[in-house]
Formats: structure tokens, sequence, C-alpha cells
């Protein structure tokens, strides 16, 4: 329940510089059941650290693989970069409590505050920092919203490293600003599916005038990677070792909220592939994994593409043009094409490997809510906290709204802390669209889902 004295606490929780995490947490290490291994697609084996190295660099293959190690060392390099941004607040959200009317206390860990927009960055320095010690010319990816593909931009930059970027069409053509920003850093950006890589070729025959997925973009990012010498593939979301970068936002968050004697009843992320909320729970579902201290833990999934709330736990393929190893995960089939909704970066078809396990076990629930009501959200949220938040955060900012008006009904103070992703400055658009009243809300029947699902690998 809420802390007696948290009328007391002010309107951002900062930690000084010097409390920025010094290591990352692997939450891998205490989970009772670990995740399913990654296996190759061709054996059903299960994949071996030089098989990854081939796509991934070294000692991001090392981070991948490793379920035991409970803090790995951030090192000093990717720390100074840290500093530039980090460590990020924990805002209570006195504003928006006040226009609930609710009895309940809000805060949000804000990761917003860079050039990128959004948590990204968080990983993104890290896999570039790891590519470069390795020696590489550059490296490929995919995004999503744009929020990835600036962020590894802007890092790429820093240190000197060559970046391609797949991204999803609808994304390109919605939101040019993500694009240029990206080009302004040095990226070479292409709209996925093309027509310059196999796997795009035969994506554009299978399904034309397709709008593109994550999974296409992953499959061409790919590609390149493996037939470039110098070049590796980094993803921004969804695998092991993301979510281990990813956990200084969690981390910070605690550390925040402990100064001020705070445990959150109610932890909510949005949930894409998994990066932020894997990030935000991690040292909260430590503590409950070791019996310390319990949380409800909820994802927030579009109803667009509701991969936790109406998909299979399955191995499936990562992407879509059947490249990429096996993972298994809550999955709507690599086939499977949400609709063209506005939160470009929670379009993929599966979870997580972390979090699928975590949820299977029971451990956290998950929603998925439609777009037009994310959107009535984050409009609240803006006119409310005076911060314009991306389509990604506003999932979370939903659930957040309605758990703080079911505490109005119960009359119960309950502490709920949230992840507002990024920014939505670059998602004007899309808010024209909310404003304009022609948004919509895209829901696949079952019918689409169990055709994406009848082509899953076939795995014992």
């Amino acid at each position: 329940m809420a802390n007696k004295a948290i009328k007391d606490i002010p309107y951002k929780i900062y930690l000084s510089e010097n409390e920025i995490p010094s290591s990352w947490y692997n939450l891998r290490a205490d989970m009772k059941t670990k995740p399913a291994p990654l296996l190759n697609p061709g054996t059903l084996k299960p994949m071996t650290a030089e098989e990854l190295e081939g796509v991934f660099c070294k000692e991001l293959v090392k981070q991948e693989l490793d379920n035991d190690t409970r803090f790995v060392e951030i090192p000093k390099e990717i720390r100074d970069f840290y500093k530039m941004y980090r460590p990020s607040p924990v805002v209570r959200a006195y504003c928006l409590e006040e226009a609930l009317g609710t009895p309940a206390h809000i805060y949000y860990k804000f990761e917003g505050n860079n050039t990128s927009g959004s948590h990204k960055l968080n990983s993104a320095i890290a896999q570039a920092y790891y590519a470069k010690k390795q020696g590489l010319k550059g490296v490929t990816t995919e995004t999503g919203a744009g929020q990835w593909g600036t962020a590894l931009s802007m890092s790429c930059a820093y240190l000197g490293l060559d970046l391609k970027v797949y991204m999803v069409k609808i994304s390109y053509e919605q939101k040019p600003g993500r694009r240029e920003v990206m080009r302004t850093y040095g990226a070479e950006v292409t709209p996925s599916p093309s027509d310059t890589t196999e796997a795009g070729r035969r994506i554009l025959a299978a399904f034309p005038g397709t709008n593109g997925s994550l999974g296409c973009a992953i499959s061409e990012a790919v590609e390149y990677a493996v037939t470039h010498e110098g070049y590796r593939y980094v993803l921004g979301s969804v695998l092991n070792q993301v979510l281990l970068h990813q956990s200084v936002i969690g981390l910070e968050a605690k550390a925040a909220l402990d100064k001020y004697g705070v445990k959150p009843d109610i932890i909510i992320g949005c949930a894409g592939g998994g990066s932020n909320l894997g990030g935000l729970i991690a040292p909260f579902m430590g503590e409950k994994l070791r019996g310390e201290a319990d949380y409800r833990i909820i994802a927030v999934e579009p109803a667009s593409c509701p991969s936790f709330t109406r998909g299979k736990y399955a191995y499936d393929f990562c992407d879509t043009g059947y490249v990429c190893p096996l993972a298994k995960m809550y999955t709507l089939g690599s086939q499977f094409m949400p609709s063209p909704n506005h939160a470009g970066g929670l379009r993929f078809h599966g979870m997580s490997s972390i979090l699928s396990q975590l949820y299977d076990d029971g451990y956290m629930e998950a929603t998925s809510v439609e777009q037009t009501r994310v959107f009535e959200a984050a409009e609240q949220f803006a006119r409310t906290e005076g911060i314009l938040p991306a389509p990604e955060s506003s999932h979370a900012i939903r659930v957040a709204i309605d758990e703080a008006l079911k505490c109005k009904e119960t009359g119960e103070a309950k502490d709920i802390l949230f992840g507002l992703t990024g920014t939505g400055y670059f998602d004007l658009s899309a808010y024209k669209s909310f404003n304009d009243g022609t948004m919509t809300d895209s829901i696949p029947t079952d019918a689409d889902i169990a055709a994406s699902l009848a082509k899953l690998p076939k795995v014992e």
C-alpha cells in the first residue's frame, strides 16, 4: 500500500550522476525456469556461440547465452556515455492524479530525455560499443517506430561505425522526421520490405503491397549483415542481451523510489518485443522471484498485435523471411502482418523469451488495448503532465489511468509505477489522425491469427 509520507515526495526524483548503476542486472539468474534456448532452424539443436557469432558481436553472444551471472559490469566507456542523459527521473504525476480524482499515487520513469526520444539508447550504445571493440566496420538493424534506429544512429555516429537501417515501410512513410534524424546521424535508411535483399523480394512476392512488419525488416537486416564482411546485426528488443542492458531503467527507478520508501503495488509497461517492459520490471521481478517482495506486473500490448493475450507459446522464427534462429515465445506467427497502427514499435509478432517464460509461469499479467483508447489516454496525459507521450508509451498510460480509476471506486491509495518509454514529437501524424477523428481500431480476427499460427515450424 502507499507510503504514509507520500505527500512529501517531489515532482521529480533524481539520482546523482554517481548513482548510475555500475552493473546491469541479469534477470535470468533468478529465474527458476530459464528461457528456452534459441534453436538452429536447420538442425533444431540449441544455437552454439560459434553459430551466433556469425550474426552477432562476440561479447553480445556471451551475454545472450548467460543464464547465471546475476550482475554484468557496465564498461566505463558506456557509463560515460550514459552520463549525457542519465540518470533519468522518476516523476510523480500529481496533476494527472488530481484530474482523475484518484487516491492512487502515480509515478512514471521518464526515458525520453535524450535526442533519440526513448529508452532505446541504453542498449544502442552498448551494442555499438561491443561492435567497435570487435573491430567491425559497421552494423545493420531494423526499426519500427524509429526510436531504435534513431538511438543506434546516434551511437554509431559517436563511435564512428557505419549503419544500415531497414525501417518498417508504414513507419518510414508515417514518420519522416525519425527517418531524417537517422540520416542526419549518418545512417542509410531503407523502407522494408525492399527489393534490395533476397528476403525482401520474397516477402514482396508473397505479400504484394504490404506495409511491412518488424519481422520483415529483421530478415533484411540479418541478410545484409551475413553477406557483407565486417558487419554484424544488432537488435533493439526481444533478445536477452537487450533486456540486460535495459535493466538500467528498473535499477534506477527502484533506487529512486527506495529513497522515499515507496514500494509500487502495480508496475505497468508497454510490450512489443519486451525491451522497455523487461528493463523496467527487472529488479522488482528479481525480488518477486526470490520471494523477497510481491508486485502486480502488467504488460500492455496493442489489440492489433496481441502476442501475449492471443498468441501461442511455441518455437517460432523471429523474422518473416525465415533467416533467424527459432525462439520459444508467445507469438502470433512469423507470417502475421499487423495492421498499420501508429505504435510502430509494438508491431512485432512475438515477445521476449524471458518475458514469455515469466508470463507462462504466472509471474505477470497481460492485457491489450485499442488504438483510439490509447490516444485518449495520451491526450489526457499531455494536457495534465505537459509531455507529449509516444504512442507506444501511451499503452502503459492507458492502463495506469484505468487502474487509478479503479482505486477511485474502491478508495484504495495504491502506488502505481509505469514506464514512459519516450516522447511523441515525431509521431504528430498519429496525433493528427486522432484529432481529425480518422483513427480507427484494427483488431485481427481469430481466423487471421489461426492462419498465421498454422505456419509455425514443427518443433518437438
